[in-house]
Formats: C-alpha cells, sequence, structure tokens
C-alpha cells in the first residue's frame, strides 16, 4: 500500500514558477513509476510527466515539454514537478500516481495510488 500527498500548488501569475511534491508513505515507493496528471474543470484528466523506478526513464506531454521537468528522490520518498513558464491555460488540479507498470504510463489506467491533489492556479 503506498499513500501520496501532494503539496506546492498556488496562485502564480504567467511566466512564474512552482515546484510540486508528492510525498509518499510506503517502503516500496522506490520500486514504482511515478506520473503527474491534471484535471482542468470540465475537462479529462490529461497525463503531464512521469518518470521510471529508478528515475531513467521521463515521459512528458507535448504541452509541458521544455517547461516542466520530473525528477524523484526515493532516499527522501518523494517525487517532484518543477514548473516553469507557466501558463494560464495549465490551470488545473495536479495528480501525482504510482504504479508497478511500465506499459501506458500516459494513461490513468496505468496507475494504482492516487494523491488527492493539489490546486495549481496561473493568472494572466
Amino acid at each position: 500500500q503506498v499513500q501520496l500527498v501532494e503539496s506546492g500548488g498556488g496562485l502564480v501569475q504567467a511566466g512564474g514558477s512552482l515546484r510540486l511534491s508528492c510525498a509518499a508513505s510506503g517502503r516500496t515507493f522506490s520500486s514504482y513509476t511515478v506520473g503527474w496528471f491534471r484535471q482542468a474543470p470540465r475537462k479529462e484528466r490529461e497525463f503531464v510527466e512521469a518518470i521510471t523506478w529508478s528515475g531513467g526513464t521521463t515521459y512528458y506531454a507535448d504541452s509541458v515539454k521544455g517547461r516542466f521537468t520530473i525528477s524523484r528522490d526515493n532516499a527522501k520518498n518523494t517525487v517532484y514537478l518543477q514548473m516553469n513558464s507557466l501558463k494560464p491555460e495549465d490551470t488545473a488540479v495536479y495528480y501525482c500516481a504510482a504504479g508497478f507498470s511500465l506499459v501506458g504510463v500516459t494513461t490513468p489506467r496505468a496507475y494504482d495510488y492516487w494523491g488527492q491533489g493539489t490546486q495549481v492556479t496561473v493568472s494572466s
């Protein structure tokens, strides 16, 4: 069992930066692929970035390429999402998720555990 808690969200002006954290409980967290997803009002949950258990491979959505960076510190049971050059269209609730699968990591069904989410609002 893994429990995930996101933090770091908030209100920021366009062009600004935020760093989200996903803190996990559970001794096997370092074995999981971890992904970040986001969901804006009246829209489906969409993939943002993911990182394999070793940190050796990362995946990202085209919409955040060059602006967002995912990383993990397994010693701290934490995964980070550094978000730079934020745009109003990045406004959403951001969720982290963990799962063992290395297949389909850009889809929600690949993940077994989800956090409660943290709100990110980017003003224009």
